[in-house]
């Protein structure tokens, strides 16, 4: 996470605040915390968060979560985010980041993209479908210029990693 500073308070603290009071609100819902920033853009700053359940997040829920976080957050003296922002709670999409160790298990047969801290086979990035998953690495049947192979990923290589949609 980016140690940018916003009115005095790091990045990270902000979203570990943020984790801290929004998980219970979830689990009173059974949906689950994907992925939360703070980030700038332009002159705003952005609390972004994302969420998910089983056969996806409806608009009205995302509403709901909205309306309690806001609530927990005005709450709070001294106000965790001092400075003026913008709350965005939504659903990660068709393209969800692969963060927690449940994600990566519930991609498996699935087509993701994966990006490389480091180069394999010459190349940074990669599409396919998600073979397998261990905790050292990850295997994917790639299509490179219209050949079909298998490449295994070390984890500690992965910069990031999502689902992806095949066209």
């Amino acid at each position: 996470m980016q140690k940018l500073s916003s009115g005095g308070l790091s990045v990270s603290s902000v979203v570990e605040t943020v984790t801290q009071l929004v998980n219970p609100i979830l689990d009173g819902h059974h949906f689950e915390l994907v992925d939360a920033e703070f980030v700038k853009e332009g002159d705003g700053w952005y609390l972004r968060v994302f969420i998910d359940k089983p056969g996806g997040i409806t608009i009205e829920e995302c509403a709901m979560v909205s309306d309690e976080l806001s609530e927990k957050l005005d709450s709070i003296d001294p106000d965790p985010i001092p400075q003026a922002y913008f709350l965005e709670i939504s659903s990660p999409g068709a393209e969800r980041p692969l963060k927690k160790e449940t994600d990566y298990q519930n991609a498996v047969g699935k087509y993701i993209h994966v990006s490389l801290y480091q180069q394999i086979k010459k190349a940074k990035a990669f599409e396919g479908d998600l073979l397998s998953v261990t905790e050292d690495e990850l295997t994917m049947k790639i299509n490179q210029k219209g050949r079909i192979s298998e490449i295994t990923i070390p984890r500690e290589n992965i910069a990031k990693a999502r689902l992806a949609i095949k066209f």
